[in-house]
């Protein structure tokens, strides 16, 4: 795989939006009774997450490449990257962590929120 991305509600329309639509047309294609999730279910804290390019076969041994987190459930990642590997937030490649071969990310839900601010007259 080329990576994971995980989202939080806010973040659900963008990047991951743009996977499932991908996922669900091609799957579409093959079999029309095929129906992803769209969006994480509202009052509930949540992240989704969804594998890259998931290259499942016996050998890589790869199981899960979508799935949904709550506060119960966290993600545990590691790396087989051998160099250049990396994490990065909100599509800014630039502000990253380095994420190399034997690096482990633990992903969970955070106790801070995200809360969207509108001004009206503006």
């Amino acid at each position: 795989s080329s990576g994971s991305i995980v989202s939080t509600k806010a973040g659900s329309t963008g990047w991951l939006s743009s996977i499932f639509n991908m996922a669900y047309c091609i799957t579409s294609f093959v079999d029309t009774d095929h129906k992803l999730p769209r969006h994480l279910k509202p009052g509930e804290e949540q992240l989704i997450f969804a594998v890259r390019e998931p290259f499942a076969s016996r050998e890589t041994k790869t199981y899960i490449q979508v799935g949904v987190m709550n506060n119960n459930h966290h993600l545990i990642i590691e790396s087989f990257m051998p160099s250049n590997g990396v994490i990065f937030s909100d599509g800014i490649e630039s502000d990253f962590l380095k994420f190399n071969s034997g690096s482990i990310a633990t992903i969970s839900v955070a106790s801070e929120k995200a809360k969207l601010v509108m001004k009206s007259g503006v």
